[in-house]
């Protein structure tokens, strides 16, 4: 009990901070999803708005700024710069090889302890700081920031009634499913606007169709993300979480919560 206390206060969300997140949530939802909900004549020349591009770097730094504001102190700020320099560096390591990613179950762990409000703005730091040490700057990176936030943000989110083995199952479950869904968005992020998209074993195109209704495009996209990631990246990823959390969890989880606690204890 003591611990899933700790877990909860390390870095509290005040009303105006739950807000803004989920404002900035479902901005940034809406960002990935726009090209489905606007109707355009067929034939039509389709471009993405680059405002979006713009805006949503600003979103994520304003949800950021919240968070500093209302509840992350100098020693939590120094304990989310080490795990984003860590998950830096164990990014770089697999790079997305094979799907192979070793930066979500130490996202999953971090968020899981110290809170949403935490785990998001780990997700966003530690991609924003694995792109600057590859080279991975580039059009996608508020995407997959965005994303990476999401899935530190929904762990912190799970019930706290599980603990031990039941609590690493669970995570273990919950990485799971972010790793299909992270594959998913990041697919949708791209997808509408890369023309021609013919497949081995697939007759006809898979490209969005500006104009079409939604499910004929939703089905052109689920095609599409089975075929070049579901089965792939994303089952690599998939894995590699797993094992991760399953080996790693238990350790990595008990040195948080004492980083956690001290951070409690030194705040009264």
């Amino acid at each position: 009990m003591a611990e899933s206390t700790a877990a909860l206060r390390a870095v509290p969300l005040r009303a105006r901070s739950v807000v803004v997140l989920s404002v900035a949530s479902v901005a940034g939802l809406m960002m990935l999803a726009w090209p489905l909900l606007v109707r355009v004549p067929e034939q039509q020349r389709f471009d993405p708005p680059f405002i979006f591009l713009a805006l949503l770097p600003l979103v994520i730094v304003l949800v950021l700024a919240e968070f500093s504001e209302g509840g992350m102190d100098a020693r939590v700020l120094a304990i989310l710069g080490v795990l984003s320099a860590v998950n830096a560096i164990l990014r770089g390591l697999g790079a997305g090889t094979a799907g192979i990613e070793l930066v979500f179950f130490l996202l999953i762990l971090a968020g899981r302890v110290f809170g949403p409000g935490f785990g998001f703005a780990l997700g966003c730091t530690s991609l924003f700081a694995s792109a600057l040490m590859t080279a991975g700057v580039g059009p996608w990176l508020p995407f997959q920031m965005l994303v990476s936030a999401w899935v530190g943000m929904g762990a912190g989110l799970l019930p706290r009634r599980f603990t031990g083995r039941r609590e690493i199952a669970m995570l273990i479950a919950y990485g799971v499913v972010s790793a299909y869904a992270f594959g998913l968005l990041m697919n949708l992020s791209s997808w509408p606007f890369a023309l021609g998209i013919v497949l081995p074993g697939h007759e006809g195109s898979l490209s969005f169709v500006a104009g079409a209704p939604l499910l004929e495009n939703l089905q052109r996209f689920g095609v599409y993300t089975l075929l070049t990631s579901t089965g792939s990246w994303d089952t690599g990823r998939a894995i590699t979480t797993a094992l991760m959390l399953a080996v790693l969890g238990p350790a990595i989880l008990a040195t948080l919560r004492r980083a956690a606690r001290r951070v409690v204890v030194e705040r009264r």
